[in-house]
């Protein structure tokens, strides 16, 4: 099973902007893929970061479901991304596979 996890740092005066973007674009966006088991939105507590910091988590069992996503959907939902939140956030990702 891979997660792929999304890590992103929001200004706090596009918090509530950027919370309803995500659920109302970005993660229908990346479930429409039909790529993804699951997905889930966290909220970090204890980040040492100005701002706040959220991670979006995927899950499929399919590493080339991965590899689709991040060559054909990835880089117009994050354009999207981008020029919506411009100088407000930033973000970097992680792939994992989970070890039973």
């Amino acid at each position: 099973m891979i997660l792929y996890n999304i890590t992103f740092i929001i200004d706090d005066t596009v918090n509530s902007e950027w919370l309803e973007w995500t659920n109302e674009k970005l993660l229908p966006a990346v479930a429409n893929t039909e790529l993804f088991i699951s997905q889930r939105l966290l909220k970090v507590l204890d980040s040492p970061n100005e701002g706040v910091t959220y991670c979006l988590q995927f899950t499929t069992d399919d590493i080339g479901n991965f590899h689709t996503f991040k060559q054909v959907h990835e880089p117009g939902i994050f354009k999207s991304l981008s020029t919506s939140f411009e100088n407000k956030l930033v973000f970097f990702n992680t792939l994992m596979e989970f070890i039973d």
